[in-house]
């Protein structure tokens, strides 16, 4: 019999009130809509991963641009690196919902079957047991969509070009959403990681996935795989908004660049 994943890093990423979880999320989406229209071929974003503290502020202006359009969704195709456990391929999960204080998301079991077929996806379930950057968007999703099917990727070693196989298969149409889960830079000084994070937001714009360094994005694997399916889809990227811990609630000396992007016919 498959159970829910618990929450893992609620209380420390995240408050784990739900009330104070949902407050926090509201105030960081209201802070960030001004302006915001909705937009019904927003098809994909990118979003940070950090603690909400860090990173929360520039995850919501990606979630605001979510919430304008939220009434078609009704899947979540989330995938984001791999943190705590070593391995190979794209790792699904055999939990039939994942938990945060806001309440469970259910599974697609229907799309993570699917995308199974391919060679390296498969089951694993330790993947996910403590990874962050999966569960730290799923309080902004519950709070932007409502009730919604999640499939939960977390990225290994692998090809870009078979995550855009893995991609392909989950497309879907408007009911479905992409969100790539990745940071940065990580440790450089405030100016440095300006200049590199500013380089990679462009190489983003302009789907060049092959400009993007390994030390330049955590998710940079899932990153590239969404940049190719975005060209064959004949999409477009933007920039939402590009800051650093530095301007958040840390120190300038060693920062970690955040970033949050949408993608759109």
């Amino acid at each position: 019999m498959r159970t829910s994943r618990p929450a893992a890093v609620a209380g420390s990423f995240y408050p784990s009130d739900p009330d104070e979880l949902r407050a926090t999320v509201e105030a960081m989406l209201g802070a960030a809509a001004p302006g915001v229209a909705p937009r019904p071929d927003d098809k994909a974003i990118i979003a940070p991963h950090a603690g909400y503290v860090y990173s929360g502020p520039i995850a919501a202006t990606a979630y605001a641009r979510v919430r304008a359009r939220a009434s078609g969704v009704r899947r979540v195709v989330l995938l984001g690196p791999a943190h705590r456990v070593g391995f190979e391929g794209v790792a699904t999960s055999t939990f039939d919902a994942f938990e945060t204080p806001l309440g469970r998301v259910p599974l697609d079991r229907v799309a993570t079957a699917t995308v199974e077929r391919l060679p390296f996806v498969f089951p694993f379930d330790a993947a996910h047991a403590r990874e962050h950057s999966l569960e730290v968007h799923l309080p902004f999703l519950q709070v932007a969509l409502g009730p919604f099917m999640l499939v939960p990727l977390v990225v290994g070693a692998a090809r870009p070009d078979d995550i855009a196989r893995a991609l392909e298969l989950l497309w879907g149409g408007p009911e479905t959403l992409i969100v790539i889960s990745s940071d940065l830079t990580h440790y450089l000084d405030y100016e440095t990681a300006r200049r590199i994070d500013d380089a990679t937001s462009r190489a983003i714009e302009s789907l060049r996935g092959d400009a993007i360094g390994r030390h330049e994005a955590c998710g940079r694997l899932p990153i590239q795989g969404l940049l190719e399916q975005a060209r064959r889809h004949g999409l477009r990227g933007e920039t939402l908004d590009l800051r650093n811990s530095g301007d958040t609630a840390g120190a300038r000396d060693r920062v970690v660049g955040y970033g949050s992007y949408v993608f759109h016919g």
